[in-house]
């Protein structure tokens, strides 16, 4: 049992999402698996925020929403504490679970369709508490005219519906939403790339502004790195479904050690019409349905060297203070990194 302030509010161990393949016809059989998310380890302290990065597909957005067990997961452990006592939501049926969701709630990346457009935005925001029945009448008007001021709509938008506001605006609706059941954690899945630049601006701050006054913690979803090193204490980079590199941000965006890490910081634009766009990865994403031997990361790697595309890498502590999964930072094999062939045709992009 936790009762500690400095432990983890999320400790997730072994996670895993899976999803079988079969075969078309009668006899549907199953013939492969997508490894959405493969063994995914990280801590998540309170009233910090996680930045989940990488390509699309890397598995970040399926690893948020089974960590809320909207899926639920093949293997793991999802340690949350609520409270004194710690629960592990993975083995938790949809009855245990009910009571832990006003804790946990999450905020979508399009503001357009995850509202319904048939309702007002009061019964939109509202419709955790009749759900979970902890406010009715007057006092749920009175909490959601509170909510909604404090995302800075005004009390009166509440009797509007979703079509007369802005992106921007229909985004701090979700927000209020996510917010109006005080929850511990909350997971933002690519809640500003649907917006415009300006207006991507204003709902950060607001995120920053809600999350000191609520006490809140952030599982930030996001492809868009400048947001990320704004708005991130730590960030995690996956890959294939997999944890490639964990550290703080500082540490990734200034001494990345993952030659994958690496590459995305590369790929973001400078603001300056006088620096060229610097080189990108060449090749395509691994498809998590039929993963390379070896780091999957291999055929894609400017670094790759004899045991690359033999041998998985384990995400090992490197100084203390980050995990990464290569081999160059692995003593058994770190040594051949300087002597050995690299694997043919990976430099060219080769699948």
């Amino acid at each position: 049992m936790i009762q500690s302030s400095d432990q983890p509010l999320l400790r997730v161990r072994g996670l895993c999402k899976h999803f079988p393949i079969y075969s078309k016809g009668l006899l549907r059989r199953q013939v492969g698996t997508v490894r959405a998310v493969d063994d995914v380890d990280f801590d998540l302290m309170p009233g910090q925020t996680l930045g989940l990065v990488g390509e699309s597909g890397s598995g970040k957005t399926t690893c948020a929403r089974t960590i809320l067990r909207a899926l639920a997961p093949t293997a793991g452990e999802i340690l949350f504490r609520d409270g004194d006592r710690t629960v592990d939501l993975a083995r938790l049926g949809s009855r245990e679970l009910r009571p832990l969701r006003t804790k946990m709630q999450m905020i979508f990346q399009d503001p357009f369709s995850s509202l319904n457009p048939r309702m007002t935005v009061g019964d939109i925001v509202s419709e955790p508490l009749v759900i979970h029945g902890l406010a009715s009448g007057r006092e749920k008007v009175r909490r959601v005219e509170e909510i909604l001021e404090k995302v800075g709509l005004r009390p009166e938008h509440r009797v509007r519906y979703p079509h007369a506001f802005s992106g921007g605006q229909r985004q701090r609706i979700g927000i209020a939403r996510a917010l109006i059941m005080r929850p511990s954690l909350v997971i933002a899945d690519e809640a500003v790339s649907a917006l415009d630049v300006s207006v991507q601006a204003q709902v950060i701050n607001l995120l920053e502004d809600i999350q000191d006054e609520f006490k809140l913690t952030y599982i930030f979803v996001a492809h868009d790195l400048s947001v990320v090193r704004h708005i991130c204490d730590n960030v995690a980079v996956m890959y294939a479904g997999r944890l490639v590199e964990l550290a703080s941000t500082q540490q990734i965006f200034e001494d990345p050690q993952h030659p994958y890490t690496r590459a995305l910081i590369a790929a973001v634009p400078m603001p300056d019409p006088d620096v060229r766009m610097r080189d990108t990865l060449a090749g395509e994403a691994a498809d998590p349905a039929k993963l390379p031997s070896g780091c999957a990361f291999h055929p894609r790697c400017p670094e790759c060297f004899e045991p690359c595309d033999r041998h998985r890498p384990e995400l090992l502590s490197i100084e203390g203070k980050r995990l990464v999964a290569c081999h160059l930072h692995d003593p058994a094999h770190r040594d051949k990194a300087g002597t050995s062939e690299a694997v043919a045709g990976n430099r060219a992009g080769g699948d």
